[in-house]
């Protein structure tokens, strides 16, 4: 039985009406909230009263806030939470969201001296979340298998939890971690408070309703989908190992006032940051990690016109509106369509125009396509400026400035020199006057001729490996075409499945990759979805089929995996072997009668 709340539209309620505790309110203040969103205005106030709470909320709409903040109320900063003894817990589908959900509770926790929130993951080394744990979390933010793990290990315990958060519900259970969820559940107190929250709420996850809350208090909001009409979105088809050099020469040839440079994760916003300052960029960087009192000074820097370019977490640019954005760049393509709105929303403002250039990889044109579905728009495919460009733009912004140089005056000294070089010499010649003024400008902007020459060649074979990628692409999707609609054989339901319940089937464009473990060793499809997801990045919906053989199984990746996930996932473990993840090659011994008698189980 369930309990239906709302609130009037018409009260238009701040956070101030929210009856918060004062540290978190102060938390809401600097981060610059003034008037919650649908789900929070309706979520805050059931869990601050004790409420369990059923949240229909895609990412993006402000559900993170909605219980991160009721979850910090019931934290005791004085209790004893040493030895893995915690007090909160929320569990998220990827190691990218429990990243993300950490950040934005620790930012919610700024006024909280002594709450520790720690984010457990797969990828990670074990130790220095065992040794966090032992010197005391309040909160934990992880992924049911690395959760899971230090419950087994004995390095977590949730006999202490008061409040449990199912962050995206629906892709925790397509995922496999049904069987991990029921037992943390089973490990927690029975007097709990749980918030769940999930894009949609079908009948398995009304049954995990059912089982575990008490009376929920129901929210259901709609998703943000419509981007700002005055921003120019465009995208660039970017090699990972080529982001840096194509993000300074963005900047380089932007007219910008200032630009916002996003990533997924506070590591990658530290190195992005690092590296254009060592380029000359005047950037600044804010994160998770950055002090408030250090994150104010950044942003009026960047309001008054001493900052040009900021390097920020979706997290961190919380509450940030500042006028002079005229650019944002998603150095990192976000997980969401809704973070993509939130992120061109920065630019565009007070009736100005803006840009939004988002730097895709050759394996993220899905997510791309994703985007676009979500937010009813194409994107715009443009070219990253080359060196050449850069210089170009240098040189016409130097001879702009000429004119006013020449009404200035006090040229006499530089025209006497110039005389003297243009004189004629012994033998008669004397240099052109077009090409020594050429010089100068390729000087003036830094082009000394073999190193910009080597830089230029260099961009145009990048250019020539992505366009040759995009031909190979192209040819496979014609071979389909002439061959027959592969995925179309069998009618596919909204969730990925045909209609003869197989399972999940691969996109005709998808990689088939081989792992070292199967039937012999204990191999489910449960461990090897967490496995490609929690150490190799993935999300649920990027898997397809699941073949388990004897020794071996065979998967389907949407996308090819890049050399950093195969290394990773190389050295990952799955019913205690490690997966030694590799390309299907199509191996004789699969055919073989005599190797492999037993068929195969497709999930």
């Amino acid at each position: 039985m369930s309990n239906d709340t709302t609130l009037p539209t018409e009260a238009q309620p701040t956070f101030a009406d929210l009856a918060l505790p004062a540290a978190l309110q102060a938390a809401v203040d600097d981060l610059g909230f003034t008037t919650p969103s649908p789900i929070q205005a309706e979520a805050i106030p059931a869990l601050l009263a004790g409420r369990d709470i059923t949240g229909v909320a895609q990412t993006g709409t402000g559900k993170t806030a909605a219980f991160g903040i009721p979850l910090l109320a019931a934290v005791d900063p004085a209790a004893d939470v040493s030895r893995g003894h915690v007090q909160a817990l929320v569990l998220a589908p990827t190691r990218e969201l429990a990243m993300q959900v950490a950040d934005a509770v620790e930012s919610f926790a700024t006024h909280l001296p002594g709450v520790h929130v720690l984010p457990v993951y797969g990828g990670a080394p074990y130790v220095p979340q065992q040794r966090a744990l032992r010197d005391g979390v309040h909160v934990v933010v992880g992924t049911p298998g690395r959760v899971m793990d230090h419950l087994e290990r004995g390095s977590l315990h949730l006999d202490t939890v008061k409040f449990l958060v199912l962050d995206e519900a629906d892709e925790m259970l397509r995922m496999g971690f049904a069987e991990d969820v029921e037992k943390i559940f089973g490990q927690a107190p029975a007097e709990r408070q749980v918030a769940l929250f999930s894009a949609t709420m079908p009948p398995a996850i009304r049954s995990v309703a059912d089982t575990h809350l008490t009376n929920p208090v129901q929210v259901a909001v709609s998703r943000q989908s419509s981007t700002v009409t005055s921003v120019e979105q465009t995208y660039a088809v970017v090699p990972f190992r080529h982001k840096v050099g194509s993000l300074v020469r963005v900047l380089a040839t932007s007219e910008a006032d200032a630009t916002i440079v996003f990533t997924r994760t506070r590591a990658a916003a530290e190195e992005v940051g690092v590296a254009l300052v060592e380029r000359g960029v005047s950037a600044a960087t804010i994160s998770g990690d950055v002090a408030q009192k250090e994150r104010e000074k950044i942003v009026e820097r960047l309001r008054n016109g001493s900052l040009d370019v900021l390097v920020a977490t979706d997290v961190a640019a919380r509450g940030l509106d500042v006028d002079r954005i005229g650019l944002v760049v998603n150095f990192d393509i976000p997980r969401e369509a809704e973070a993509y709105v939130h992120r061109i929303g920065r630019t565009g403002r007070a009736g100005r125009t803006g840009r939004a250039m988002s730097f895709v990889t050759p394996q993220e044109r899905g997510k791309l396509k994703h985007i676009e579905r979500t937010i009813r728009a194409k994107l715009t495919e443009v070219e990253v400026p080359s060196p050449r460009d850069v210089s170009a733009h240098r040189a016409r912004t130097i001879l702009g400035t000429v004119p006013a140089r020449l009404e200035a005056g006090r040229l006499d000294l530089y025209t006497e020199l110039l005389a003297e070089h243009l004189a004629p010499r012994e033998d008669g010649t004397a240099p052109d006057a077009a090409q020594v003024a050429a010089a100068l400008l390729a000087l003036a902007v830094g082009d000394d001729g073999p190193a910009h020459t080597a830089a230029q060649e260099a961009h145009e074979k990048e250019r020539a490996e992505v366009k040759g990628g995009r031909t190979r692409e192209t040819h496979r999707a014609e071979r389909v075409d002439r061959d027959g609609d592969r995925t179309g054989r069998h009618p596919r339901s909204e969730h990925g499945r045909d209609d003869r319940g197989r399972g999940i089937r691969r996109p005709a464009e998808g990689t088939r990759y081989r792992i070292s473990v199967g039937h012999t060793h204990g191999a489910q499809p449960r461990g090897i979805v967490g496995a490609l997801t929690n150490e190799g990045g993935l999300r649920g919906a990027d898997i397809g089929k699941i073949d388990i053989f004897g020794n071996f199984s065979l998967v389907d990746i949407t996308t090819p995996l890049d050399d950093g996930q195969m290394n990773r996932l190389g050295r990952a473990n799955v019913a205690g072997r490690q997966l030694r993840i590799s390309l299907d090659k199509g191996a004789p011994e699969r055919r073989a009668p005599h190797t492999e008698r037993r068929p195969a189980r497709q999930y």
